[in-house]
């Protein structure tokens, strides 16, 4: 009789009503049809199943540890995920516009909250919760606005999925839908894709990776990408070739490409690089340390990601213009919405123009992009979307004061350059993506990628980064003139396989890869023509532009790489999480240099490269208690050199090696973050500086230091991102140009950041923002001395 007891009680617990509380989260603008928020009464239910084979469903409790609620074209999906993947079925029971489930014998164990609610999440969905109701029950609660929303519930590998249909009431006005997440702030991402290249908690990263949302780019009102990066610890813009382009510095080493949308942009080393508009950037991802495990050949202080905006299922359409000091104008549009009535074929479409000039004597530049994208849902499990973005950018060549303590007696608007000087750029970039989900289980992704840049350059400038040519009695600097054309084409052909099982109680979520690339760059630069010296203090400008020389010189390179990698995120228990990585990469190239006359080119013998190379990554975390996550992480990193010594000799791939330690806390709205790093590089490039054909790989340098980043919301409306960083970069093998010890160029020994806004809350003034920042970035070694 005991067991009958104890059945007839759990009986009556489940049948006693209680009352859901939706807690909303407040949004820039806040819509909420609060009769559809009645609270939920016991007369309202159904009578609870009395059936033996649902009250028995299972003799052990079993935990629920995530909820993620995603918008679909039809309505929503919400995902409650277990680490042991075997949630009950639930017990059904709607009244009025509510759809309730009771799942059995579960509890509700979240990272961050004790329960999960969401107000209006889409047009027709009014709030959905999810709560413990008993010791052994948790309920998931679907209000709909218009009517009952249609509901169907699937069991997977990972736990239960509820795809949920709202009824949506005809009307001629267009609804204006607002969502907002519990315990998420605007300043907060909880989860990203570049470390794993899948969506990962960054709670459950072994490795450092810091987002700047959209919400901060647009409260900063951020006019250059690179002002952006600010907000990350350790990363600071770089100097490329007369500033065209976005460069960065991570954790003490200079990169000179980036991803978009995960796949390589920029050039390397090149003479102009492309440059990234704000406006169409939904978010910025920064992994820190080495990324070679997925994604290739780059350097091991780091990459950064852009995330371009997707088209939406909802109309909207968005206009802005920014004026500003020093001539700056900046226009765009943002436009996006469905092109059938049935949703599944998408469009979004942002462009803008920016026009701007400096402090800098003769500084000014123009900078226009255009960036269309079409999405097409052939099947509820496969999409096709397809991405173009044209940029041209045209600005004044300049490279900011030679490094020499004589700058500190100049003018800081000081240009030795001519106001004709220009380096422009037009580049090209076209993804073609394939996503497909045979199951909750495994799923596809394919995506070609072409990338095209042009650029030129025609300017003046200072013989020597130093004053060294000038004289003691006329304190005058020599000059020299040049004009050159670049370009650079690239193919990408990747595709990812995703599959997630369980061996036993330990979960697996397995990526194996496959990409193929193909680039082509070169140059044809002409000879430095001496022009007449500039005078320091009093400059007088305007010096005729020479006869373009009838010598110069060129080269043209080519590389292709295969690489192969494969990854495992295993869950071995619901605190701890192993991740295991590594890639194979083939590569193999060839380049020839020629010298011109008269428009005649005499090569050199072709060179031709050949490398691989296993770049391994293993990484840890665990939390002791739920908010709190340490980690620790082994990876490695490669680039190959593709240079022959001047003896014809090959040079060795230069590699990288990273160790780093780590803890995450999420504390409410507000997540923060602490790295310690060890990076060592190896065979690093150095050209001679009298005769640049001869380039050899030489040397070690070593970086480490602690990093700190925190975002989120402090109290309501309050949100804040910051960040502050220690670096040691120096060169602990080196040779006589690049003695040991020296610190490495381009390195800031220390930074920090600090952004807040308010946002007032109710009243006459509700929605009024302010906004406030400070950026500092300590001393950097500008010339080995």
């Amino acid at each position: 009789m005991l067991w009958k007891l104890r059945l007839i009680s759990c009986v009556l617990l489940s049948s006693i009503g209680s009352v859901i509380i939706i807690q909303p989260v407040q949004a820039a603008e806040e819509t909420v049809q609060t009769d559809s928020l009645k609270l939920l009464r016991v007369e309202d239910l159904k009578r609870t199943s009395t059936k033996a084979s649902d009250l028995l469903a299972q003799t052990e409790s079993v935990k629920i540890t995530g909820v993620k609620v995603n918008a679909t074209d039809t309505g929503i999906e919400i995902l409650l995920q277990s680490p042991s993947g075997n949630i009950p079925q639930p017990l059904n029971q709607n009244s009025k516009n509510i759809v309730v489930y009771d799942i059995p014998n579960a509890t509700l164990a979240l990272p961050e909250a004790s329960e999960y609610s969401v107000v209006n999440p889409v047009k027709g969905i009014a709030a959905i919760s999810v709560t413990q109701v008993t010791p052994v029950y948790v309920r998931i609660s679907i209000t709909g606005i218009d009517g009952l929303p249609d509901v169907k519930v699937t069991a997977g590998a990972n736990g239960l999925t509820l795809i949920a249909i709202p009824v949506i009431a005809s009307s001629e006005e267009e609804d204006i839908v607002v969502t907002g997440e519990q315990q998420n702030s605007r300043y907060r991402v909880p989860s990203a894709s570049t470390a794993t290249k899948t969506d990962t908690l960054l709670r459950d990263t072994p490795q450092s990776i810091q987002v700047v949302p959209r919400q901060v780019i647009e409260d900063q009102g951020a006019t250059r990408i690179q002002d952006v990066l600010r907000n990350v610890s350790g990363v600071t813009p770089g100097a490329d070739f007369g500033y065209g382009g976005e460069f960065y510095n991570i954790r003490g080493f200079k990169t000179e490409r980036n991803l978009r949308n995960g796949f390589r942009v920029g050039t390397d080393g090149g003479f102009t690089g492309s440059f990234v508009t704000p406006s169409n950037i939904e978010r910025v991802e920064v992994l820190k340390g080495p990324a070679s495990v997925l994604y290739g050949q780059f350097e091991p202080g780091g990459i950064v990601n852009y995330v371009t905006k997707q088209p939406l299922s909802d109309p909207s359409y968005t206009a802005e213009l920014k004026a500003g000091s020093y001539s700056f104008y900046q226009s765009s549009l943002d436009l996006t919405g469905p092109l059938t009535d049935d949703k599944r074929l998408l469009y979004r479409l942002n462009s803008s123009y920016q026009n701007f000039g400096s402090f800098v004597d003769f500084q000014n530049g123009s900078t226009f992009a255009i960036a269309p994208v079409i999405s097409y849902k052939i099947s509820d499990d496969t999409k096709l979307t397809l991405e173009y973005e044209y940029s041209r950018s045209n600005r004044t060549f300049y490279e900011g004061l030679p490094a020499d303590p004589i700058t500190f007696q100049i003018p800081i608007s000081r240009n030795f350059g001519e106001s004709g000087d220009r380096v422009s750029a037009a580049t090209n970039s076209l993804n073609l993506a394939l996503d497909h989900r045979f199951n909750d289980s495994l799923s596809l992704r394919s995506v070609l990628s072409g990338y095209f840049i042009d650029g030129n350059n025609e300017f003046f400038r200072p013989q020597n980064f130093r004053f060294d040519s000038r004289t003691s009695t006329d304190n005058t600097i020599a000059r020299i003139y040049r004009i050159g054309a670049e370009y650079r084409t690239d193919f990408n052909w990747q595709t990812d396989l995703t599959a997630k099982f369980n061996t036993g109680s330990i979960q697996h979520n397995v990526l194996v890869g496959l990409e193929f690339t193909n680039g082509k760059s070169g140059y044809d630069l002409s000879d430095n023509v001496p022009v007449a010296p500039i005078s320091i203090f009093n400059p007088i400008f305007g010096a005729a532009i020479p006869l373009k020389p009838n010598t110069g010189f060129a080269e043209d390179r080519n590389l292709n790489t295969i690489g192969l990698y494969v990854q495992d995120q295993i869950t071995l228990l619901s605190n701890l999480k192993l991740l295991i990585g590594g890639r194979y990469d083939f590569s193999r190239g060839n380049s020839q240099f020629f010298l011109t006359t008269d428009g005649q080119k005499s090569p050199d013998p072709t060179a031709n490269f050949y490398d691989e190379a296993f770049s391994p990554r293993v990484g840890i975390v665990y939390q002791p208690i739920e908010p709190i996550s340490l980690y620790a992480s082994y990876s490695r990193s490669f680039t190959p050199n593709n240079f022959a010594d001047i003896n014809g000799e090959l040079l060795q791939p230069t590699r990288g090696t990273q160790y780093e330690v780590g803890v995450r806390t999420e504390l409410g709205k507000l997540v923060a973050s602490l790295a310690a790093y060890d990076i060592t590089k190896t065979n690093i490039l150095s050209f001679d500086p009298i005769d640049f054909r001869n380039v050899r790989a030489i040397g070690e340098v070593n970086s480490r230091g602690l990093e700190f980043d925190i975002g989120g919301e402090i109290l309501s409306g309050w949100n804040v991102i910051a960040s502050a960083f220690l670096n040691d970069a120096l060169i602990t093998v080196g040779d006589e140009s690049n003695p040991k010890g020296n610190r490495l160029t381009g390195a800031p020994k220390n930074g920090a950041s600090l952004w807040t806004t308010y946002k007032i809350q109710e009243g006459d003034l509700q929605g009024l923002g302010f906004g406030l920042g400070a950026f500092y970035v300590g001393d950097v070694e500008a010339l080995h001395k």
